[in-house]
């Protein structure tokens, strides 16, 4: 793999995101992009107990913890049904308690079981108000969001736990979660180059994200190997994750209007 700086093509842009949410596919995107941020504050997390990519890290957890708070007021308010509503007041109190770990104390290997599973409930919940909204919109295209959508959290989740791996935080269960987001990621890229809604514009951005999964695999296979020098493949992992997340979070958003 080549220098950091031509791996970070997409790692400073901000992610697409619109104020309010304006009808169901945006939701259905915003309730997506929760998932994938529980994911996204745990690996800036741990990337920070191994003082990686420092900077980009806190600048990635302060900006990620500000939009998951922003966009689960958002939700919460377009509930269209009281069980959607009841979802993100489980939510709301979820998400405190994992804030609380992500803040209460500087970020340090004896701190990081109680993260993982705090994202995990966050993780759960934001996935079942994501699921409820796609049932609400009943359309094809709102799967497709959905799809498009957890691709995000996966790529996230991926390393997430190649943080944890390198920390030897419950090693085993770090590799297995690896390996099932890994293939679910694939079997899902499978799935979106194959569906009849893809426009060409969204099939282009595929070919990207095709390419930057090279990228990131590569540096996830580096950490899993335990390589003796462990700095650079955690930096690549984290550059790549993000570069990843950011051509699929524009596939999400471009599938998300393809119902306009």
């Amino acid at each position: 793999m080549k220098r950091r700086d031509l791996l970070t093509l997409a790692a400073a842009v901000p992610l697409g995101v619109r104020a309010q949410v304006t009808d169901l596919p945006d939701a259905i995107n915003k309730a997506g992009r929760q998932r994938m941020l529980s994911q996204r504050m745990a690996k800036a997390w741990l990337a920070l107990v191994h003082q990686t990519e420092t900077r980009l890290a806190q600048a990635t957890l302060d900006k990620s913890m500000a939009l998951f708070d922003r966009q689960l007021v958002e939700l919460k308010a377009f509930a269209p049904t009281p069980e959607i509503r009841a979802t993100y007041n489980t939510l709301e109190t979820a998400w405190s308690d994992y804030k609380t770990t992500l803040v209460g104390n500087a970020p340090a290997k004896s701190g990081a079981g109680a993260v993982l599973k705090a994202d995990a409930n966050v993780l759960a919940l934001a996935h079942q108000g994501t699921v409820q909204y796609e049932a609400v919109h009943g359309k094809p295209v709102g799967k497709l969001v959905n799809v498009a959508g957890r691709q995000r959290m996966l790529s996230q989740r991926m390393a997430k736990f190649g943080y944890a791996l390198a920390l030897q935080q419950d090693a085993t269960t770090a590799l297995g979660e690896i390996d099932k987001a890994r293939a679910e990621f694939l079997a899902a890229m499978d799935l979106l180059h194959r569906a009849p809604e893809v426009t060409s514009r969204i099939r282009d951005e595929l070919a990207l994200a095709d390419g930057q999964w090279l990228f990131f695999d590569l540096a996830l296979q580096r950490v899993r190997t335990g390589s003796s020098e462990q700095a650079k493949p955690l930096s690549d992992l984290y550059v790549t994750s993000e570069n990843l997340l950011s051509v699929m979070d524009r596939v999400t958003g471009y599938c998300a209007a393809l119902s306009a």
